[in-house]
C-alpha cells in the first residue's frame, strides 16, 4: 500500500530526523551528564547569582518584618492619640458638669447633676484616667500651669492653695495639667 502526499507516514516508513536538537527529553537530560553519573556544579557566575539572589531574599524578609514593626508601631500610636483626643473631649464635658455644680450647688438638678458626674468620672477611671493636682501639694510645672499666686504664710511657698481646674494623666502621662493657685511666701513676707 503506498501512501498518498500528505497523508501519515505508514509502518514501514523511516523514523523522523532525530538529530542533537531532537533528541527526546531524556536524551537531552542526559547530555550534559559528565561520566560521574550526577550533573555538572554550577558555573562560578551561577554561584555568584545564587549568592546575589538569596542576599536579595534575605533582604526582603528582613525589609517586610521591619515594615510590620514599624506600621505595628504607627498604628499604636494613631490609636493612642485618637484616645486621647476622645479623652480630652470628654474631658470638657465633665468640667461643664463641675460649673454648673459650683454655679448651684444646692439647686433642683444638683443630685442629677452629681449622679452625671460620678459616671463620667467612672468612665475615666475604666479608661485608666485619674485626677492629678490637689491643694497642699508641691507646684509641679509637668503636671500644673499656675493661674495665680496668692500671698501666704500658711504653706511653703510654690504650695498649691487652690484648684481651678483638674488636670487628669493617664499611664504616667499628663493629658491636661491643673489650672491652680499657687503660695508665694515670699510676697507676704515683704521680700
Amino acid at each position: 500500500m503506498q501512501s498518498s502526499p500528505g497523508s501519515e507516514p505508514g509502518p514501514d516508513a523511516p523514523p523522523p530526523d532525530t538529530g542533537p536538537d531532537k533528541a527526546s527529553p531524556p536524551e537531552r537530560e542526559n547530555a550534559g551528564d559528565h561520566p560521574g553519573g550526577g550533573q555538572e556544579p554550577p558555573a562560578p557566575d551561577a554561584q555568584a547569582e545564587i549568592a546575589a539572589l538569596e542576599d536579595r531574599y534575605k533582604r526582603a524578609l528582613a525589609d517586610l518584618e521591619n515594615y510590620r514593626k514599624r506600621t505595628g508601631r504607627e498604628i499604636e500610636r494613631r490609636v493612642a492619640d485618637c484616645r486621647e483626643g476622645l479623652i480630652r473631649d470628654w474631658l470638657e464635658a465633665v468640667d461643664s458638669v463641675e460649673r454648673a455644680l459650683r454655679m448651684a450647688p444646692e439647686g433642683p438638678a444638683a443630685d442629677g447633676l452629681r449622679a452625671v458626674l460620678e459616671q463620667m468620672e467612672a468612665i475615666l477611671r475604666r479608661e485608666g484616667v485619674q485626677r492629678i493636682g490637689a491643694t497642699g501639694e508641691q507646684f509641679d510645672p509637668q503636671r500644673f500651669e499656675a493661674v495665680g499666686v496668692r500671698p501666704s504664710s500658711e504653706v511653703p511657698d510654690r504650695t498649691v492653695v487652690e484648684v481651678v481646674r483638674s488636670g487628669f494623666g493617664s499611664d504616667g502621662h499628663v493629658l491636661r495639667p491643673a489650672q491652680v493657685i499657687v503660695a508665694d511666701a515670699q510676697r507676704h513676707d515683704g521680700s
